[in-house]
């Protein structure tokens, strides 16, 4: 059952979505096609995600002692930064459906969805930069860090595709980068643009890493055993990949042999699909997932225990984080 969603997040729509438009209408026409149909603007059914970064970058300013607005430049940046992710992740893993609707490549070809994601990542910092004052000059360091940080990790899950022979240390050192970094950058983006000392803002970057690897692993899960219907995506769609992910890599480390096997074969039946996926399941991958995904939790929280922020700043933060463990798309 999916749990009910934090205000922040609604709060973040409201707030962003606004700044959002007024930031992507900068872009040429032909691009400005592309993004408006990719965050679903062209289309009243259509779905802006979940808003996560964005709430983050909100509340992290609020742990600062600062107004939510003072982030909100902070806040557009990074959902501009995921979004370009998303749009080249969906190019490399041929995905053809996000928010149950067709991905922008197959609507636009990929020459135009690539050209958008470049756009995307160039308007985050242009974004920034425009603020012209310091806070606006660490924050845009902050991004690119990140983002460099992001760009990395995808080419290390690359690399790990499809390889039997992946360990769990590789797939939680590319998670770390590929998912972490840039959930890292929007729970401290905002404490940056406040002017917050610096013990504060490694405080929220240490809590975003964590909340990131428990972001991904629950990622990871749905990626296996997920709804189509509430994920949007295909049945076992990372097995097709063959996405080295943390309940495979975790699964792998046990007695994997049949699994290994079934991996390494070519073009995988639906049949071959619901064996591997039994197969994780059994051999306690899927098990290793949820429970990482809980310890990753608990350190993210015990970063904002820690750490000298208003109450409501951290219960935000905290419901924010228990929402992404629970969640089910």
């Amino acid at each position: 059952m999916t749990p009910p969603l934090p205000a922040s997040l609604e709060r973040a729509r409201q707030l962003v979505t606004p700044a959002l438009e007024r930031a992507l209408d900068r872009l040429e026409p032909g691009i400005r096609e592309v993004t408006d149909y990719h965050f679903g603007f062209d289309d009243a059914n259509g779905s802006g995600g979940k808003a996560v970064r964005p709430a983050l970058a909100l509340l992290s300013t609020e742990a600062a002692g600062a107004p939510a607005e003072t982030a909100l430049d902070g806040a557009v940046a990074v959902e501009l930064v995921h979004n370009f992710s998303l749009l080249h992740d969906d190019i490399i893993d041929r995905d053809r459906e996000r928010h149950h609707r067709a991905t922008a490549w197959t609507v636009f070809g990929e020459d135009r969805a690539t050209l958008a994601g470049d756009a995307l990542a160039t308007l985050s910092l242009q974004l920034l930069l425009d603020g012209r004052g310091p806070e606006h000059v660490r924050a845009a360091g902050l991004l690119a860090e990140s983002t460099q940080r992001m760009i990395a990790g995808q080419s290390q899950d690359l690399a790990l595709e499809g390889r039997a022979d992946v360990t769990l240390d590789e797939v939680i050192a590319m998670l770390s980068a590929k998912t972490a970094a840039l959930l890292a950058c929007a729970s401290g983006i905002g404490a940056v643009l406040a002017g917050a000392p610096r013990p504060l803002v490694d405080r929220l970057l240490s809590f975003g890493e964590h909340l990131g690897v428990a972001f991904q692993a629950v990622d990871d899960q749905l990626g296996i055993w997920g709804e189509p219907e509430v994920t949007g995506k295909p049945a076992w769609s990372d097995l097709r990949q063959r996405k080295s992910s943390l309940p495979v890599a975790a699964a792998l480390q046990t007695d994997g042999t049949e699994l290994r096997s079934l991996l390494g074969r070519g073009k995988l039946s639906e049949e071959d699909l619901a064996r591997a996926a039994t197969l994780v399941e059994q051999a306690g991958g899927r098990a290793w997932a949820a429970r990482e995904a809980d310890e990753r939790l608990a350190a993210a929280l015990a970063e904002l225990d820690a750490a000298a922020i208003p109450a409501e700043a951290r219960d935000g933060l905290a419901a924010l984080a228990r929402f992404i463990v629970t969640r089910d798309f």
